[in-house]
């Protein structure tokens, strides 16, 4: 049986947990996809489910099977389609977020090799390194689903993302941009001249400045950030406005509800088709990709201490596949 790398946990706790092993490589089932992987990238699902989601109230946790490899985020190229596969072929290179939200099968990305739903990829952007690609697929699927589907944001809106510089908050700065909005943008002061360049209407560093103070009459806020504290950000936005929370957050729901302000959200989910459409965008060059860090996939469990650092400036990424493979077989493409 053909054998490949792969992250794997035996049991949940610190970084160290993770290691790579020799496992049997998988094989796809009717729709499914086998890609190799060339780069995964990471995400806070990533580091909750290797804490044994102890974020959450223990009743509410909940369960997955160990061994488990980690990683929902890929990109990489079709080496095998399952039975009833038409949309993909051996060769194609791919980008998506896999099997999301399913934490006991989940997708298993931190691998040399993975299997994906066909509906939940799409092709990678020319323009895109693979590196690039798994940057994009949950955080930019999170901002998208946001913005269009959810919030369904109207042109000419005052929009903060608080977490601007984060992985789903620099998306949502550049769709809601996309969308006509002005965008206040709220991030640490190391972060004004990329959330800048992204197109930020306003900056504001929480560092030095309450953002809660500064800033009126906003009519949606995309909280990347939550916590306790949430509820400080009532001040900013006017009567009848909306709150989108990306992470739990305390915001004084009744004190909300006589603002007339309502909230809008949901779990991000896997959608090929939208994957395509966050496509379009990177090939115009209408979206960006922040990438903070990239570690080779040997060293995930140091990737997971920086993500732990926090003040993180767009995506950790974990190289599968060595640059100079990917610019080789770029190379050969373009002849």
């Amino acid at each position: 049986m053909p054998t490949m790398k792969a992250v794997r946990m035996h049991r949940t706790g610190e970084p160290g947990v993770l290691a790579v092993e020799e496992v049997p490589r998988p094989e796809p089932g009717p729709g499914d996809v086998l890609v190799q992987v060339h780069a995964a990238g990471m995400n806070p699902p990533d580091w909750y489910v290797r804490r044994g989601f102890s974020n959450l109230p223990e009743k509410m946790r909940p369960t997955f099977p160990l061994p488990y490899t980690p990683g929902s985020d890929i990109s990489g190229v079709v080496v095998a389609v399952g039975r009833g596969v038409g949309e993909w072929q051996e060769g194609d290179e791919v980008f998506g977020l896999v099997r999301f939200p399913a934490e006991e099968h989940g997708g298993r990305g931190y691998a040399e090799y993975t299997t994906s739903p066909a509906s939940h990829l799409a092709r990678k952007p020319a323009s895109l390194s693979h590196v690039e690609a798994a940057a994009v697929p949950m955080a930019g699927l999170t901002a998208y689903q946001f913005v269009f589907d959810h919030i369904k944001l109207d042109e000419g809106r005052r929009v903060l993302v608080n977490g601007a510089a984060g992985g789903v908050g620099h998306f949502a700065v550049q769709l809601a941009k996309a969308r006509g909005a002005y965008v206040i943008g709220v991030a640490s002061g190391r972060h004004e001249t990329f959330l800048r360049e992204l197109g930020v209407d306003e900056f504001v560093d929480y560092t030095t400045t309450r953002a809660e103070d500064e800033v009126r009459d906003v009519d949606v806020l995309i909280d990347a950030v939550g916590g306790e504290d949430a509820h400080r950000y009532l001040r900013v936005l006017r009567p009848g406005g909306v709150i989108s929370p990306v992470f739990y957050g305390e915001y004084h729901r009744e004190r909300a509800a006589e603002l007339g302000i309502t909230f809008r959200s949901g779990q991000v989910h896997s959608d090929g088709k939208q994957m395509a459409e966050l496509g379009r965008l990177l090939e115009e060059g209408r979206l960006r990709v922040g990438l903070d860090s990239v570690f080779p996939l040997a060293e995930a469990a140091g990737a997971h201490e920086r993500a732990e650092r926090g003040h993180i400036q767009g995506k950790i990424v974990l190289r599968v596949v060595p640059d100079q493979v990917d610019r080789a077989a770029k190379a050969d493409q373009t002849g």
